[in-house]
Parts: structure tokens; sequence; C-alpha cells
């Protein structure tokens, strides 16, 4: 079988897996279980380059391999999938399509500009980049759970308008050139609390289904955009 086969790539593959059944559950209308797999993906990708540094012996095929069949599988779960969550949760129409496309194409472009930086990296030193240039895609796991626990407290059409806020920004700062030193282990331990926390409140208080339809604003230019 054409592939490399052991341990490292194990957390990248059930990232993928764990995304793929979310997507699953976003397109049953299954909004919360959606969310919850996409801060697992998060969560599984935080620890996935971690695991494959322990591997000492690993050739240069091996490290190749590994940056990328983790950013390909980002694509799906930190590109594709966020943008499906949206989609069904009310980002739709004109304005919606649009700016859907835009996150994921940059998405895209973070991570293939990611792979040229970090092959070339790991031919001249070894260890792990202590930078990110632009925000790295990861951070929709993070971001999208915590806009999730906005639907509690807002009506369900400025709800789908900060979705769409939040992917215009989000895939913004992607593609933008700024370095971003990469958290301590204790700030990723304070993240992660931070997730779980609006997992276990999106399970417990949010609504299992939403509705698009928004009665009563028909008229509005940006709600025929959204239809």
């Amino acid at each position: 079988m054409i592939g490399f086969y052991d341990y490292t790539v194990v957390l990248t593959y059930i990232s993928l897996m764990c995304s793929v059944f979310g997507i699953t559950q976003a397109i049953g209308g299954h909004y919360r279980t959606a969310i919850i797999c996409l801060a697992l993906s998060g969560l599984f990708d935080m620890f996935d380059g971690k695991i494959a540094r322990t591997k000492k012996n690993r050739t240069d095929d091996e490290k190749l391999f590994g940056v990328q069949i983790d950013s390909l599988c980002d694509v799906v779960c930190f590109g594709a999938f966020p943008a499906v969550i949206c989609y069904v949760l009310g980002v739709r129409g004109i304005l919606g399509t649009i700016v859907l496309a835009y996150y994921c194409v940059c998405s895209v472009i973070r991570l293939g500009f990611f792979n040229v930086l970090e092959t070339n990296r790991q031919r001249v030193e070894e260890g792990a980049n202590k930078y990110y240039h632009g925000l790295p895609i990861t951070t929709m796991a993070i971001v999208l759970p915590l806009a999730f626990m906005l639907n509690f407290v807002i009506a369900e059409r400025e709800f789908s308008v900060l979705l769409l806020f939040v992917l215009a920004v989000v895939g913004t700062l992607f593609i933008v050139d700024f370095k971003l030193k990469k958290p301590s282990n204790a700030f990723l331990a304070v993240l992660v609390i931070l997730v779980a926390c609006a997992v276990i409140a999106i399970f417990l208080f949010s609504k299992y289904h939403i509705s698009l339809c928004f009665p009563g604003l028909e008229n509005s230019i940006l709600d025929r955009l959204m239809r």
C-alpha cells in the first residue's frame, strides 16, 4: 500500500474522521453534535504534531508526508467543515455563498503556503516552528463553538449575520502576513478548558434545531441576499 502507516499520523486521521462525521450531523440538522465534532477535531489537531515529533528516526519522506497529510486533512476539518456548519445555520443566498467561498479559498491558500514554508524549513532545521505566519486554520475550531454560544441570546437573523462576519474576518486573517508566536502549553490548556466549557454549554442549553426562516424581514436588502 502507498503511504506511511505509524502512530505519528493517527490523530490526524481521527480528526478527519471526526469532521466527516460532523459534516453528516450538520447536514442532518444535528448542529450541536456538529459543533462538538469540530471542537474535538481541533483538540486532536492540537496534539498531532507533538506526537509526530516524538518519533526521532523519521525519514525525510515521512516528515514530508506528515506535512502534506496534515494540511490535506485540515482542508476538510477546518475549511470545508466550518463552511458546511455555517451554511446549514443560515449563511446562504448570494452574500452567504460569496463569503463561504471566500473563507474556503483563504483556507486553501493558507495551508498551501504553510506547506511551502514548512517543507523549506525542515530542510535546514529540526523541531517545531516557533511562529505561525497568519492565523492558524485550527483557530476556527475555537472561534465557531464560542460564536455558536451566542445563539442563546441573539435572534436568528443576527446570528446568521454574526456567522458571516466570523467567516469573513477569520478567513482574511488566514492570509494576512503577520507572525504569531505559538502558544505555550499552559495557554493551550486554557484554550482547551474554554472550548470544553463552551461545548458543555452548547450541549446543555443550545437549541437543537435553528430555523432558517426570518418572518417579517423579507423586504430588507440583507435578507434578500441571505435567502
